[in-house]
């Protein structure tokens, strides 16, 4: 067997690897994604979308690094992270009690609304020194087998293109501490061995990213 051949089947491998993980974590966790069959009410989705304008900002675009950029997120990314703080396989002080008052169709109608949304390019600008040690630790750790080769994200993939530094650390030092793991083992098993160089660097250049 060539190299090339076995570089390809271990590839292969690696993709059914992430993909049957994804299916593990919705069916222990009991999550089903609405049927194609299923219609998201746009307006419902805008008119309970209004609530999350104070942290997110209008129409998700949220201003604020401590709070994540909803526009343009995958819809099914959106619905099943509402599902986790809902259901508290995701936690944190300020969206669990919003999550814990929505029913399925306000999830599904919110994660098709903010789906629907374009995404405003943040006001951040790192160092190209670290832009560059990001992009070449990203393609060390292989992110864009899951988030696509634009960081846009799909499916369960969240976009991480623009999104802002501040949250993008956070989320990479708690998926390393394991005080985020709604991810099936996949971020973990990533970000575990992450120095917080490593973790400033792959920020300051998926935050570039547009």
């Amino acid at each position: 067997m060539t190299r090339a051949m076995t570089s390809s089947i271990g590839a292969q491998r690696a993709s059914r690897s992430i993909a049957c993980a994804c299916a593990v974590l919705l069916c222990a966790s009991g999550i089903v994604w609405p049927s194609t069959d299923a219609r998201a009410d746009a307006e419902a989705g805008k008119a309970k979308a209004q609530v999350c304008v104070a942290c997110h900002g209008p129409m998700g675009n949220s201003t604020d690094g401590q709070y994540p950029m909803l526009a343009g997120q995958p819809a099914r990314y959106t619905y099943l992270q509402l599902t986790d703080f809902r259901e508290g396989r995701r936690k944190d002080p300020r969206m669990s009690p919003m999550a814990a008052k929505l029913s399925k169709n306000d999830m599904q109608n919110l994660a098709d609304y903010f789906a629907a949304q374009k995404p405003t390019p943040i006001d951040f600008k790192a160092d190209s020194a670290a832009v560059e040690a990001g992009r070449k630790k990203s393609q060390e750790e292989l992110c864009t087998k899951c988030h696509q080769d634009n960081f846009s994200g799909r499916n369960e993939m969240p976009r991480v293109a623009g999104q802002h530094y501040q949250y993008i650390i956070k989320q990479l030092q708690d998926f390393r501490s394991r005080t985020r793991t709604n991810d099936a083992g996949n971020m973990g098993s990533v970000a575990r061995n992450l120095t917080d160089d490593d973790i400033r660097n792959l920020a300051g250049y998926v935050a570039n990213l547009r």
